[in-house]
């Protein structure tokens, strides 16, 4: 399922070369009194093989953003916003019955377990979503940025850098201050 990589001007790109990703909270339900405190959305600095999955990606996201509490998720390649017709989406396919016979709004989906990072042919810029627990709605920009100058010695895919504070998972809403709508 591998495609061949195009040429970057970080040099050839191959499966073995590091991928980083630029990831940034773009919505949720983030309470009002969340948001006074730390007014800038929170984005993550993730390193990934391109041998690697976008599961192994989905689940570098999910310890950067201390979430706890594994839910579906969707990748959405190729769009200018999310849920746009024109993205190619990656799910996870064992949670969907017939995902490409029967199922006209999950048709074409791709597995996340089964695409690997290389495969995806990024450039640098490209920017495509992250859709984390369908319900809640935390959505997620990511923007390729290329490859780092220097590889470390680690465990992939690995966290390099956190700015600003992850919302907690389930907002508690602040009673008290009669902040009881999450915002989105």
């Amino acid at each position: 399922m591998h495609a061949e990589a195009r040429e970057s001007p970080f040099g050839p790109m191959t499966a073995k070369s590091i991928f980083r990703f630029d990831v940034h909270l773009l919505s949720g339900p983030l309470t009002s009194s969340f948001l006074r405190q730390h007014p800038k959305m929170p984005s993550r600095i993730i390193d990934i093989r391109g041998s690697q999955s976008l599961e192994a990606l989905h689940h570098a996201i999910f310890a950067a953003f201390d979430r706890y509490d594994q839910h579906m998720c969707e990748f959405q390649i190729g769009g200018v916003r999310p849920h746009d017709k024109k993205s190619q989406r990656y799910v996870y396919h064992m949670f969907y019955d017939d995902i490409n016979e029967n199922d006209d709004y999950n048709k074409g989906a791709r597995d996340v377990s089964e695409t690997s990072i290389i495969s995806l042919n990024l450039v640098p810029g490209q920017l495509f979503f992250y859709w984390f627990d369908f319900g809640d709605e935390w959505w997620h920009t990511i923007k390729f940025i290329g490859t780092p100058e220097k590889i470390a010695r680690a465990h992939y895919p690995r966290i390099v850098e956190k700015t600003g504070k992850s919302p907690p998972q389930y907002a508690a809403y602040d009673e008290e201050a009669g902040d009881e709508d999450a915002l989105e």
